[in-house]
């Protein structure tokens, strides 16, 4: 959880300390157990996860201080061998997220206006299909 807060924190500046705060029960007590985690880890120390509920990244998490080493990419390769064909939904406002997602092979497929908690924080579908081309995998 000290990786989701500190990478949500980096990631979505457009959400207040007290929205993050706020998600955290929901994340912690009935998100993360339906989830099947992989950790990434350096040195005996988690840095990172991947989170997946069938071929749904629900989310994928680097600690802010292992940002752009390769650990997200390593996660997304990892469960793209696995399962083929993968879809996540992205904020709209998390730019990089976005960029991260289209460089790894993902393509925009939809949008919502609302996130899963009705909050006015548009969310973008993106999905990997099977056999698609990402850079690492």
């Amino acid at each position: 959880m000290t990786i989701w807060r500190k990478a949500s924190l980096a990631g979505h500046p457009f959400l207040s300390p007290a929205e993050i705060e706020a998600d955290e029960p929901l994340v912690r007590d009935e998100y993360m157990p339906m989830a099947e985690i992989t950790v990434a880890s350096l040195d005996r120390c988690v840095v990172g996860f991947i989170a997946m509920l069938g071929d749904v990244v629900g989310g994928l998490f680097v600690a802010p201080e292992q940002h752009r080493l390769g650990i997200g990419r390593a996660l997304i390769a990892f469960e793209a061998k696995r399962r083929g064909r993968m879809t996540v939904e992205v904020y709209e406002e998390n730019t990089k997220a976005r960029a991260f997602y289209r460089a790894s092979g993902f393509v925009e497929t939809g949008r919502r206006n609302t996130d899963d908690r009705g909050r006015p924080y548009p969310l973008v579908g993106m999905d990997m299909a099977a056999g698609s081309t990402a850079r690492d995998r």
